[in-house]
């Protein structure tokens, strides 16, 4: 059951599937037909969240859209089990499993960073209870070809967790890369991720999905641009033009790749487009998502 648009706040569309947290709302009405289902799929770093990233987005979405916020595995108030094999890979079929349980046959996917390689490597491996991808920035499709790898924003994000520990200078210092927009990082903003991301459980399951990326017998299958060819579903892809994490140059192989892609870019824009650029952005979604389906 949705809860309505115009009576959500984080309990009311607070809940449990799988052992995955997640915030849900859609259209008011009982007598409307049932709305389309959209997940939003936050980014990776420490202490987001679906709330963090999508607590705004969620109330415009669900205006027109069954709309599911979520927690993803080891983040937010999702179970902080051992994450195994992949991040992507693990994370897709704990996705899968949600939707399973919520009895969801098939779902649109908007995925920022981490969020956005979850949804690819989800679409992937079950294509048909993927529906359109809605990625920003998106983690493992990316391939930079003119940017110095690892990125200035990925350089702080590792910096969080390294010795001698996280402080709040260094979460300031790593939400600073994400955004063009230096004022949307407040005393409030860090303090908050700050809080969610410097707990023991926080921290491991940090460093557990960092180990997914660079252990050999894993890494590469977190390399998804490698197996973008194959995706046939319909692909907007959204980056900033002053993206410090995954940069823009990282866009242009996917482009070429996926068949059924295109490509819009905010200037002006880090790694948040959908809260830098907000109503820009929502309109530019809402429009891909409700666009004429084959």
């Amino acid at each position: 059951m949705t809860i309505p648009s115009a009576t959500l706040d984080y309990d009311t569309t607070s809940g449990y599937a799988a052992g995955m947290h997640l915030h849900r709302a859609g259209p008011a009405g009982s007598a409307a037909p049932p709305a389309h289902p959209v997940v939003l799929l936050h980014g990776g770093g420490p202490g987001a969240s679906a709330w963090s990233n999508f607590g705004r987005t969620l109330p415009v979405f669900a205006e027109r859209f069954d709309t599911l916020a979520v927690d993803q595995p080891g983040f937010g108030r999702s179970g902080t089990g051992p994450i195994t094999g992949q991040y992507f890979t693990h994370a897709a079929d704990a996705l899968l499993a949600l939707l399973d349980e919520l009895g969801i046959e098939r779902a649109d996917l908007v995925g920022n960073s981490l969020g956005g390689g979850t949804a690819v490597r989800f679409a992937l491996r079950h294509p048909r209870r993927a529906g359109r991808l809605l990625l920003m920035g998106p983690g493992g499709l990316s391939l930079n070809l003119f940017s110095p790898d690892p990125t200035e924003g990925v350089k702080r994000l590792m910096a969080f967790g390294a010795p001698p520990g996280p402080t709040r200078e260094k979460m300031t210092a790593f939400l600073r890369t994400l955004v063009f927009d230096q004022s949307l990082v407040t005393d409030e903003l860090v303090e908050e991720r700050f809080r969610a991301a410097a707990g023991p459980e926080a921290q491991r399951a940090m460093r557990e999905m960092g180990a997914s990326f660079t252990d050999p017998a894993r890494a590469e299958e977190g390399l998804l641009w490698r197996d973008a060819h194959r995706l046939r579903h319909e692909v907007l892809l959204v980056w900033g033009r002053e993206d410090r994490v995954n940069p823009l140059d990282g866009a242009l192989l996917a482009l070429k790749l996926i068949r059924h892609a295109r490509l819009h870019v905010f200037g002006g824009c880090g790694h948040w487009a959908h809260l830098e650029k907000f109503d820009e952005f929502n309109r530019l979604a809402i429009d891909f998502l409700e666009g004429d389906r084959p």
